[in-house]
């Protein structure tokens, strides 16, 4: 078996993502897709904290201490690049104008439930933040997160035990064993697996049943 690395998760993400769209990167692992995303590309990145054209992370002697995204992380400013206050980033994602976003979770349901927030003091970024805004906002929900807990357990589930995010919004997910799509009546959909890996492995690491694509 061998799992995609988080890198190569996010370049089958990035390489996913169609022309022209508008895309916002949670906190977490999905943030690497801005590093996967070719410049001769007309991808738009956006950041909650107010960033518009994020290009990849800068070299360590190219580092602006002034320009990072919502994880406190810093980044380059794409051509054409813009940042701007919190409540006019939220008003682009409340009003509907992100094509995609993508975060991490915890847990997701067969049917596209999402739960992807913590309460624990040692989290950098307790609370639901603005991801409930993200997941009903933005016109697609895409999960990049590892297939499985620390300690083994699953993460693509049959219905989540923690508390929502949000319901029914997410469409895809990107793992390091496969690619997945929620598929309406059906569930998971295995779209791609990673090398070494057979589905009844893949089902066997999975809290709720998989399926073959048609």
């Amino acid at each position: 078996m061998q799992p995609f690395s988080r890198g190569q998760m996010a370049a089958k993400l990035a390489g996913d993502i169609p022309e022209g769209w508008f895309v916002n990167l949670g906190i977490g692992i999905p943030t690497m897709v801005a590093d996967h995303v070719p410049a001769d590309r007309e991808v738009i990145l956006h950041s909650e904290n107010g960033v518009l054209g994020m290009g990849p992370a800068p070299a360590a002697d190219k580092v602006d201490p002034w320009l990072i995204n919502a994880g406190k992380q810093p980044v380059t400013l794409r051509k054409g690049g813009s940042y701007f206050h919190h409540a006019d980033s939220f008003s682009i994602i409340r009003g509907g104008h992100l094509d995609l976003c993508v975060l991490g979770a915890f847990e997701v349901a067969e049917n596209g439930d999402i739960a992807n927030w913590a309460t624990s003091e040692n989290d950098t970024a307790p609370a639901v933040g603005g991801a409930m805004d993200l997941a009903a906002g933005a016109k697609r929900l895409w999960v990049m997160m590892e297939h499985t807990t620390k300690d083994g357990r699953p993460k693509l589930v049959e219905r989540c035990g923690y508390p929502l995010t949000a319901p029914g919004a997410v469409s895809r997910i990107y793992t390091n064993l496969g690619i997945f799509e929620v598929v309406k009546g059906q569930g998971f959909v295995v779209r791609e697996m990673a090398p070494g890996v057979s589905f009844e492995e893949l089902q066997a690491k999975s809290g709720a049943k998989l399926h073959r694509p048609a």
